[in-house]
């Protein structure tokens, strides 16, 4: 079955996930990060898009970022792919795709999502094992936003700003954040939305959309369609259940 229309907000941030055709790799020496990442440079400055967090790995991208307007991610996704697929064909003799195709996305908004997905992007290397630490992964955003390297591609999110007032207490924050694990429940919320296109989004969000708007955030139980009146709060109860977010109640 086709996917539906990417739900963006402006404003609102997106985790993206940008897989390689056949999940084949798409990086294969430390030039070929640096090039897709000048290339997302140019492209952030050209969209008006904020980036927040990301982590190129061997065979995919996560993004998260903030369009500021609604088809200014589908933009940025296109021209850096096009950009970096030309790139990496003329380097390895090669042709033809380079990407699965279409990118993958979710919203993410509120304190309870925008910080875990910070931590789910940073931590990828980690749960591959490919680093013992986020901090020794030399192509994510970790040590940027964990202040221990300059990073001038990020802009930090408000969440972020959150964590602490002054910076070197955000950043001393951000880095207690990686002492733990990764939350199972999460782990499968943020893998579900991003490849359903769903949403991690707070209630205050929700409430601000029209009821048209949010059903297209939220993922609709098994069986039939709930009677108009009761199908959102119904479907975001099923959703929290099934992800391991909510106790079966009654």
């Amino acid at each position: 079955m086709p996917r539906g229309p990417r739900v963006v907000i402006p404003q609102v941030a997106l985790h993206i996930v940008q897989r390689g055709h056949d999940r084949c790799d798409c990086f294969l020496h430390d030039t070929d990060h640096l090039v897709y990442l000048a290339s997302l440079r140019d492209l952030l400055a050209a969209t008006g898009c904020a980036l927040h967090a990301y982590c190129l790995m061997t065979n995919h991208v996560h993004l998260l970022l903030t369009p500021p307007t609604i088809n200014a991610c589908a933009s940025l996704m296109r021209n850096v792919g096009q950009r970096y697929v030309q790139y990496f064909n003329r380097r390895y003799q090669r042709s033809g795709t380079l990407w699965e195709g279409r990118f993958r996305s979710c919203l993410v908004d509120s304190a309870r999502y925008v910080v875990a997905c910070h931590r789910y992007i940073e931590r990828n290397p980690v749960r591959a094992g490919m680093v013992a630490s986020p901090s020794d992964y030399r192509w994510s955003s970790h040590k940027g936003n964990s202040g221990l390297a300059p990073n001038e591609l990020l802009t930090p999110h408000p969440e972020y700003q959150a964590l602490a007032v002054d910076e070197r207490a955000r950043h001393a924050a951000y880095r207690g954040l990686f002492t733990a694990g990764d939350d199972p429940a999460f782990l499968i919320a943020v893998r579900d939305a991003t490849n359903g296109g769903f949403a991690l989004v707070g209630e205050q969000l929700k409430s601000m959309l029209p009821a048209g708007a949010r059903k297209r955030l939220e993922r609709r139980p098994p069986g039939p369609a709930a009677r108009e009146g009761s199908g959102a709060e119904t479907a975001l109860s099923q959703l929290e259940f099934e992800l391991g977010l909510r106790p079966r109640t009654g």
